[in-house]
């Protein structure tokens, strides 16, 4: 579902210091998100963002991200840092993402050759309260820094969707333009080293976010 309305939401993720955290606040975006992933260089310890999640501001989403990551473990940052939103990257089904009950973005990799359908997710993940298109490929991980080819996401997607992989200050703008989405997820595209944002970038994303937006308001003027 392409948003037709007035601002696209913007979520910062890879989160690892709180001094990122608050600078989001003030920025005004919509969701911070901690990785769980095993094997990212992102990844937080429970107790780590239970900690962290205290300079985010009210009314900031929380995203919790997990890839392949069991049960319990996605239990375990629940109780610690309750999140108000999940995210999974991996191959978990719709009754494992769902089990939760709690509402959770599925991830869906763009970086392969296979042919990616409304109707397949829809069918697939029934229960997911949005998508995010990402540019790693089946069984990879996110946070590649590498864009994929904005025309491949289908049409028809009848849920909210965020688009990400790649997003930078620089192409943020134009991607948005290109594919109206609902929200963009943006990590090493505002870091000056993994985990670590750039506050500079940081201001200049949201900044060409708002630009996309005043321009395309103006265009259905």
């Amino acid at each position: 579902m392409s948003r037709t309305l007035l601002r696209t939401r913007i979520k910062f993720c890879g989160m690892t210091r709180a001094g990122d955290m608050r600078l989001a606040s003030e920025l005004g975006v919509d969701a911070v998100g901690f990785i769980f992933a095993k094997g990212s260089v992102r990844r937080l310890a429970p107790s780590e963002a239970r900690a962290m999640r205290q300079a985010i501001a009210p009314m900031v989403d929380v995203v919790a991200l997990f890839q392949h990551n069991n049960r319990e473990e996605v239990r375990e940052v629940l109780r610690a840092v309750r999140p108000t939103l999940l995210q999974f990257h991996g191959d978990e089904d719709d009754a494992f993402c769902r089990s939760f009950n709690m509402p959770y973005l599925k991830a869906i990799a763009m970086g392969g050759n296979a042919e990616v359908t409304a109707r397949g997710l829809q069918q697939m993940y029934p229960h997911a309260a949005g998508f995010l298109f990402d540019s790693h490929a089946q069984g990879g991980g996110g946070g590649t820094g590498v864009a994929f080819d904005w025309s491949r996401i289908p049409a028809g997607v009848n849920r909210p969707y965020l688009l990400a992989g790649g997003i930078r200050p620089d192409n943020v703008h134009d991607a948005i333009l290109a594919t109206q989405p609902w929200g963009v997820d943006v990590s090493s595209g505002i870091e000056s080293a993994p985990g670590i944002k750039d506050g500079y970038k940081m201001r200049q994303f949201v900044e060409e976010v708002r630009r996309a937006d005043a321009e395309a308001l103006a265009a259905q003027e």
